[in-house]
């Protein structure tokens, strides 16, 4: 479950200049894609706004149609109903979506996996788990995941599962992709500024009716309404994820409810992890990485890949950054 670590910041100072064509904010909160969406236009005014809203709307109404394993009529059902048994066509889209999954994968060492969706559900974080799955039970839990068993064929534009049994999910990456999508259709329309918040994955361009800056702010570690610090979010997007409400204890240890696909173990640790980077696609995929990995092998890896940042709240609440992140974590 994702958590909304960032706060959207109405009250900054206002930015001085040339006089600004009169523009409105036109805001709308739904649910989509099973989750919180927050879609905010910057228009000329009301009626073209509430128009650019429900075209937005209706481009991750149709994302949605094509990733969601729930759906039985979506392409991603389709390649997982064939899993062992034949390859599946799909739409460049969805391919090129799969192909750039697998390379994320490859680079985090398969934290990061969109075929986490064959795990068997062994962990319960309800609160009815009274002792902890059987080693044998968590090994055969992962034995169908592992992003080499998605075979992709670029010339046929086809996918296939290698083993029976075999499944996709893109929870960690969908509302990420659905974010940059609607944004780059809204931006061909000639809408000049808005902001798109898929329940914690948040991407940005232009800025404020006022002319502004879009904010957001950290959480405090030790008091998620409170702001930790302020970032501005220039033309970029920002993904935290976080285990405040959905974690299991045993024996003094927290174990979070995101899962290493790897080991099968739920993650220790990490409280929090929030990624910035151009594309909401990738600060979704890596903010799940970043997690699984732990505070010091993902802030490594962040710091080697351009133009993408991280903040880490470790399981102490203590705040931990990437190179380029500029703010003082004595605050």
């Amino acid at each position: 479950m994702k958590q909304i670590a960032v706060i959207l910041c109405f009250f900054c100072s206002l930015s001085y200049g040339q006089e600004r064509e009169k523009l409105v904010t036109v805001k709308k909160v739904l649910k989509l894609m099973g989750t919180r969406f927050e879609l905010t236009v910057v228009a000329q005014n009301e009626e073209i706004g509430y128009i650019n809203i429900q075209e937005a709307v209706s481009e991750i109404t149709r994302i949605e149609k094509m990733i969601s394993s729930w759906d039985a009529d979506s392409e991603t059902s389709l390649i997982n109903k064939n899993a062992g048994i034949k390859s599946v066509k799909v739409s460049m889209e969805l391919f090129r979506l799969i192909e750039r999954a697998k390379k994320i994968s490859e680079i985090t060492d398969g934290a990061f996996d969109i075929s986490y969706a064959s795990m068997d559900k062994i962990w319960r974080f309800d609160g009815k788990m009274d002792k902890l799955p059987t080693e044998t039970a968590i090994t055969s839990s992962i034995a169908k995941i592992g992003h080499k068993k998605i075979l992709l064929d670029k010339e046929r534009q086809t996918v296939f599962l290698e083993e029976e049994g075999m499944r996709i999910g893109f929870g960690a990456i969908g509302k990420g992709f659905a974010a940059d999508r609607t944004k780059e259709l809204l931006i061909s329309k000639g809408v000049k500024a808005g902001l798109i918040n898929a329940s914690g994955d948040l991407t940005t361009w232009g800025t404020k009716a006022t002319g502004e800056k879009w904010m957001i702010g950290i959480a405090n570690p030790l008091s998620k309404n409170k702001v930790f610090s302020w970032l501005p979010v220039v033309e970029s997007s920002v993904a935290t994820s976080g285990n405040y409400e959905k974690y299991i204890m045993f024996k003094g240890e927290k174990y979070s409810h995101i899962i290493d696909p790897r080991t099968g173990y739920p993650t220790k640790g990490i409280n929090s992890v929030s990624i910035f980077a151009k594309d909401a696609e990738l600060c979704d995929a890596l903010a799940t990485a970043v997690f699984i990995l732990g505070r010091d092998s993902g802030i490594h890896l962040i710091n080697q890949i351009p133009g993408v940042e991280v903040v880490v709240v470790d399981g102490e609440n203590k705040i931990h950054k990437s190179s380029g992140i500029l703010f003082d974590n004595n605050q």
